[in-house]
């Protein structure tokens, strides 16, 4: 099933990218509109939008799940029940298609919610504690975000038509369309966990790794950019996109120096995400779009990269995933390291990777512009911070000896997780120059003073020093994180929120429900209601019952009974 689902996807892949990159050059958009079913005014109809836009990005979805659905065949050996996997898998990716190109909100609902759901089985695979209060939280967290898709789904009601692709242009001037872009923020900032809906992110790691290398890369985290993207319109010059911008600078701050603390690797990369996708949210909130759609694409290709090297290193560490208990991996494991470095210096925009082209050119245009001090130095200061934890993470693993006392027997002998990461290899290297080409088909030139063009260069350097710093210095000389640790402990924790989170969207609220439960439900009202109605016909039947049984001694018994109750009243009359 593995080899059908690869071949199939990979062949899809091709032909929608060739079908992208002729619409993007013919300028071309394809509307589709099948009405299912029609019943005197009301017509339930299926809407799917295909352009430029969609077509590249379910083509690079589809060579991402292809590739992480082969590498499963040897990562899930072990797995009794690999074609449930695989098959939840292709259900995630097809929720992700119709997400993709649908123009109309109640169509975005089904592949969101079918997101959710398949999400929650992922994450709850590996059945254990952990992974179920992962997985809760994830599906609660991702609630909130379909409570305010529906309620923008009602509140569009009133325009006739849930195909907001034709209401864009008003969307601006509009005040209700305002408070439908306001509950559609609200969805996109839940998916792609900006603060304060951040936790669930990293939680969601207790998924298996290759599902983290589709989950978060280009499907589940990437929805609420995708969706935000088609909402751009909302975003520029108003209060939601100035407040959107400061949101999502805090998270890619908030992610990068809690990734600096941490010693899980996936939970690292995970961080390291959260951070990309704060960059996203960002950008797009200053109105570039096209910029935004272009490094969540390059991003996805290095980042499925990266999660699958983990994977790949994880197996060989018979499931450890502590970083201090690696080390000396280039020797051990030369193929699976040298594509974890590429994957590495992608994401940190070395020159002429794939990650080089979208980042760069964010960071030039950010330079550019007129933008507040605060988000400035949050936009360079977590790109540091970005270098800074990558170096840190081949510091630990890559450099030194093997820091594990039991034996491992490390080799690169999983030909067939390698074959998949070096087709990811590939495309992380050629990728950022092809979409760069593609997407914008006359060069950006960006016009800068001299040390502002080198910030970026010297950002990422200094980053790249004091990852090492970090690692070597402060690990044998004086333990920073130790002394203080009330600091390291907020830092590294995404400050607090996933006790905020576990507390405020999990216990609080499912320990009131079941506090109205008991005393509502199962209380008051079943006291004053259905159980009292039925106990008293019960009673009163049962009399009848008794009465009507034609027992002469009854029938005496109640007469001297009334006798009795007469003569007391006349008693006292």
């Amino acid at each position: 099933m593995c080899l059908i689902s690869f071949f199939s996807l990979i062949f899809f892949s091709f032909f929608l990218l060739v079908m992208g990159i002729s619409y993007l050059f013919n300028d071309f958009v394809l509307f589709i509109e099948w009405e299912v079913i029609s019943l005197n005014s009301l017509s339930v109809v299926m809407t799917f939008l295909f352009d430029w836009m969609s077509l590249i990005f379910m083509s690079f979805v589809l060579l991402i799940s292809s590739l992480v659905i082969f590498y499963s065949r040897e990562y899930m050996l072990g797995d009794i029940n690999i074609n449930r996997f695989i098959l939840l898998v292709l259900m995630f990716v097809l929720s992700m298609m119709l997400l993709i190109i649908s123009p109309n909100l109640i169509s975005i609902l089904l592949g969101w919610d079918g997101l959710g759901l398949v999400s929650y089985c992922l994450v709850v695979y590996f059945q254990n504690t952990k992974s179920y209060s992962a997985g809760m939280l994830t599906a609660l967290s991702n609630r909130i975000g379909d409570v305010a898709l529906l309620l923008a789904i009602t509140w569009m009601l009133n325009y006739g038509s849930w195909n907001y692709i034709f209401y864009l242009e008003a969307m601006k001037f509009d005040y209700e369309m305002e408070l439908i872009g306001g509950l559609v923020v609200l969805a996109g900032m839940t998916k792609s966990a900006q603060i304060p809906f951040s936790s669930w992110l990293p939680a969601a790691m207790a998924a298996p790794t290759p599902v983290s290398a589709l989950v978060h890369s280009s499907t589940l985290v990437t929805a609420g950019v995708y969706l935000l993207i088609r909402f751009h319109v909302l975003l520029v010059d108003t209060f939601i996109g100035q407040l959107m911008l400061l949101v999502s600078g805090l998270t890619m701050f908030m992610a990068g120096l809690g990734a600096n603390f941490e010693f899980d690797l996936k939970k690292i990369i995970a961080l390291s995400t959260l951070s990309q996708l704060g960059l996203m949210m960002s950008i797009l909130s200053m109105g570039y779009w096209k910029l935004a759609f272009f490094h969540l694409l390059t991003h996805a290709l290095f980042k499925a990269l990266l999660f699958m090297c983990a994977g790949a290193i994880i197996h060989n560490m018979n499931n450890s995933q502590d970083i201090r208990t690696m080390g000396g991996l280039s020797f051990q494991m030369p193929l699976t390291v040298s594509c974890l470095n590429v994957a590495n210096l992608a994401l940190c925009g070395m020159p002429f990777l794939a990650g080089f082209y979208s980042k760069d050119l964010i960071l030039e245009v950010v330079s550019l512009s007129y933008l507040n001090m605060f988000s400035f130095f949050l936009y360079f200061f977590s790109t540091g911070l970005t270098v800074c934890y990558s170096f840190r993470l081949v510091y630990y693993s890559i450099t030194g000896d093997l820091n594990c006392s039991s034996l491992h027997v490390l080799n690169d002998e999983g030909w067939i997780m390698l074959k998949g990461m070096l087709g990811l290899l590939f495309m992380s290297i050629i990728g950022g120059s092809m979409l760069n080409w593609l997407i914008f088909s006359t060069p950006n030139m960006v016009c800068l003073p001299f040390y502002l063009k080198l910030l970026t260069l010297s950002v990422c350097l200094l980053g790249g020093f004091m990852g090492y710093l970090v690692s070597d210095v402060s690990l044998y000389f004086f333990n920073i994180s130790y002394v203080n640790y009330n600091m390291s402990s907020f830092f590294g924790s995404m400050w607090f929120m996933p006790f905020i989170s576990t507390y405020g969207v999990i216990f609080y609220p499912l320990s009131l429900g079941m506090s109205m439960t008991k005393s509502f439900d199962q209380g008051w009202s079943e006291y004053f209601g259905g159980q009292m109605l039925y106990y008293s016909l019960k009673k009163y039947s049962l009399f009848n019952q008794i009465v009507q049984n034609n027992s002469l001694k009854i029938y005496l018994l109640m007469f001297v009974l009334w006798i009795i109750i007469l003569l007391w009243l006349v008693f006292i009359m």
